[in-house]
């Protein structure tokens, strides 16, 4: 399970789009949320989008892995799809929120995160305000909560620099590479070749 955050603005999801065009075996994880879709998201490929009494249904029946109120709204992470995921074979590449990638970590220790960064304070103004969405006060409120999200960056076992799009894929696809090395994800495939050589005259003698 590959955890990502960082404040919104960061280009989460252009970044995320990019390494799933290039990458094999990893899905992207679609979650739940009661906010209204935005121009060019479409249902069960960028959220599914619920009302606040099915989210909150389905909280209490305990059907998610992670869920957070962001700026007003809720959004969640379905059991089911880790499950799915797991079943099919494939890593699970997560876009959530400080507080959910701090839930995850409680269930899932093994868990890669990774924080996204913008390039500047200025830079992540100016994709905000890019967006067009509410007023001057929501606007500031949503830089006061990525300033607070930011602070939380030593928390995460990788941190990427999002000033280039190319650079920062390149450095996504290598923390997902490296976490598919570890000697745990390995242990498996090292036993099946360890036990294709032929026992040592000291092993007979055992």
């Amino acid at each position: 399970m590959v955890v990502v955050s960082g404040p919104s603005g960061a280009g989460k999801s252009t970044l995320l789009r990019r390494v799933l065009s290039q990458l094999d075996r990893i899905r992207f994880s679609v979650s739940h949320t009661t906010r209204a879709a935005r121009d060019g998201e479409a249902e069960g490929v960028d959220y599914h989008f619920v009302g606040r009494t099915e989210f909150e249904r389905l909280v209490n029946e305990g059907a998610f892995l992670e869920w957070a109120q962001v700026h007003g709204e809720l959004y969640g992470t379905a059991r089911a799809e880790y499950e799915r995921a797991e079943r099919d074979g494939v890593d699970l590449l997560l876009d959530v929120d400080v507080q959910g990638a701090a839930q995850v970590r409680g269930h899932f220790p093994e868990a890669v995160t990774v924080f996204v960064l913008p390039p500047s304070y200025l830079d992540l103004e100016r994709r905000l305000r890019g967006r067009g969405q509410g007023d001057e006060e929501a606007f500031r409120r949503r830089l006061e909560t990525a300033r607070a999200e930011m602070s939380l960056y030593p928390e995460y076992d990788y941190v990427i620099l999002n000033k280039e799009l190319g650079r920062g894929a390149e450095d996504l696809k290598a923390v997902i590479r490296a976490a598919r090395c570890r000697t745990r994800r390995m242990d498996a495939v090292a036993r099946k070749i360890l036990d294709t050589f032929r026992p040592t005259k000291a092993d007979e003698r055992k």
